[in-house]
C-alpha cells in the first residue's frame, strides 16, 4: 500500500523547515508505522449543502498518535475521524489527492474499486471479465456515467450466472435472459435497451464476437413527451427561492436550458460578460458549445458572487468542498423543495426547466434549428419534441366541436 501523508493539507503560509520536517516524517512512517492510504465509504453527510447524499468517497489517513499531525489535519476541509478504521477520513478530491501523493482517481478506477467493494459476490472467471470489461470501456474512452450505468447492467447478469462462466453464454442462452428480463423482472423499455446495449458491447467488443446479438429483437421505446412548466408557475417557482445561490443556479438551468450536469460543471472562467455568453464544456456526447448569457442571469450572478463570504475558486457554484462543484444531488432538492413551496403539483424534474426553455423559446416564434444548437442536441429529432407541446401550435388548432357551435349546429 502507497505511504504518504497529507501534511500539506492546512496551508502553512511558508514556514520554515517544513520540506526537512517532511523528510522526516516520510521517513518514520517508512520504518515505524506504514501509514495507510485508502478509500472508503463514508455516508453521514445528510443535510449538509453541496454533498451528494450517496455514500461518498473518502481518503483514509492512519498513522500513530502525534498531537501535532492530529491538529492539522483537523484543520482540513471536512475532515473527521473514525473511531471505527482508527484514523482521519477526508473528501476524495483532485487537491486532496496530490496533497497525499496519491495518483488522480480516473473513472476507470472508481469502477473497479467498487466491484472490489461490491456487496454483490461473483466467480473468480467472471469478476476477471467484468474487470476486462471496464478496461475496454476506458480504452474507448466511454463517459463516466456509462461506464457505471453497463457495469450495473452487465453485474445483473453476473450475479445471476453464479458460477457459470459468462463466456460461454450462446445467442439463445442471452434471448432467453433479455425475456426474462421482459417478463419475470418487467424492466422498463429504456433500462432494457440499456441492459441490451451493456451485453452487446461485452460479447461484441470484449470477447469480438460479431453479430452476436442479431436474432433479439430490441422492444419498442415509448414516445413520452416533455414534461413543461408554463411561464406563470416558473415565476411562482423562482419567487418560492429565497436563498440566492439556490436562485442562481435554478435561473442559470432555465436561462439557457442547461442539463443540471451542465449548471454545476460551469466554472468562474466559462462566463464571457463582454460577448455575452456561457460556455458549455464537454457535456454530453462529450460536446462544447457556447449559449447566450441572459442580462437578468447576469445580473442575478453578479449579485450572488458579491454576497458570498467566500468567493468560488473554480466553479461558479462550489458545494462543501472548497474548489469542487455543488453535487448534483442538491441541486435538484432545491428544484424539488422550490416546486413543493409554490404548489406545483405536476410530476416535474429539476431536467423540466430545460424542456420549459425549449418549448416557451419555440412558442415565441423561435427556428427549431436555432434551439437544437442551443440544447446541443445531435439530432434535430430529439428538438421536435417540444413541437408537440408548445402552446403556440396547440393554440392554432380549431377542435371540430368548436366549428361545430360556432356554425349554430349544436
Amino acid at each position: 500500500m502507497e505511504v504518504a501523508l497529507a501534511i500539506d493539507l492546512v496551508a502553512h503560509g511558508g514556514a520554515k523547515g517544513t520540506e526537512s520536517y517532511a523528510h522526516r516524517l516520510h521517513g518514520f512512517l517508512q520504518m515505524e508505522v506504514a501509514l495507510a492510504i485508502d478509500l472508503v465509504a463514508h455516508g453521514d453527510t445528510k443535510g449538509t449543502e453541496g454533498c451528494d447524499d450517496r455514500v461518498l468517497p473518502r481518503i483514509l489517513i492512519q498513522f500513530a498518535h502525534n498531537k501535532t499531525w492530529n491538529d492539522r489535519i483537523k484543520k482540513a476541509a471536512g475532515a473527521q475521524w473514525s473511531n471505527t478504521l482508527k484514523g482521519w477520513h477526508i473528501p476524495d478530491t483532485e487537491e486532496n489527492r496530490k496533497k497525499c501523493g496519491l495518483p488522480v482517481s480516473t473513472a476507470l478506477a472508481v469502477q473497479q474499486q467498487k466491484v472490489e467493494r461490491s456487496a454483490i459476490r461473483l466467480s473468480a472467471t467472471n469478476k476477471t471479465q467484468l474487470l476486462l470489461y471496464l478496461e475496454q470501456l476506458a480504452l474507448k474512452k466511454y463517459s463516466k456515467s456509462t461506464l457505471q450505468t453497463y457495469r450495473n447492467e452487465f453485474m445483473q447478469l453476473l450475479q445471476l450466472l453464479g458460477e457459470r462462466p459468462v463466456q460461454d453464454l450462446t445467442p439463445e442462452h442471452l434471448k432467453r435472459y433479455m425475456l426474462y428480463c421482459v417478463v419475470k423482472l418487467q424492466l422498463s423499455e429504456n433500462t432494457l435497451h440499456s441492459r441490451l446495449n451493456a451485453l452487446k458491447f461485452y460479447f461484441e467488443q470484449v470477447l469480438k464476437r460479431e453479430k452476436f446479438f442479431f436474432d433479439i429483437p430490441r422492444s419498442k421505446k415509448q414516445l413520452q413527451l416533455p414534461k413543461v412548466l408554463n411561464e406563470t408557475e416558473i415565476g411562482r417557482l423562482f419567487k418560492a427561492i429565497t436563498n440566492l445561490k439556490h436562485k442562481a443556479i435554478v435561473f442559470t438551468a432555465y436561462s439557457a436550458g442547461l442539463r443540471v450536469s451542465e449548471v454545476i460543471n460551469l466554472k468562474l472562467t466559462d462566463i464571457d460578460s463582454k460577448r455575452m455568453t456561457l460556455f458549455i464544456q464537454q457535456a454530453k456526447g462529450k460536446k462544447d458549445r457556447y449559449v447566450n448569457l441572459s442580462p437578468v442571469l447576469l445580473d442575478i450572478l453578479r449579485s450572488y458572487l458579491s454576497k458570498q463570504e467566500q468567493r468560488p475558486k473554480t466553479y461558479l457554484f462550489e458545494g462543501q468542498i472548497y474548489g469542487e462543484p455543488y453535487s448534483v444531488r442538491s441541486a435538484q432538492q432545491i428544484f424539488i423543495d422550490a416546486k413543493k413551496k409554490a404548489g406545483i403539483s405536476k410530476a416535474i424534474s429539476f431536467h423540466g426547466l430545460r424542456h420549459s426553455f425549449a418549448t416557451h423559446l419555440l412558442e415565441k416564434g423561435t427556428d427549431i434549428k436555432y434551439i437544437k444548437d442551443i440544447l446541443g442536441h445531435f439530432d434535430i429529432k430529439t428538438t421536435e419534441r417540444y413541437v408537440h407541446v408548445a402552446r403556440k401550435t396547440l393554440v392554432n388548432i380549431v377542435s371540430p366541436l368548436d366549428d361545430l357551435y360556432e356554425k349554430g349546429i349544436l
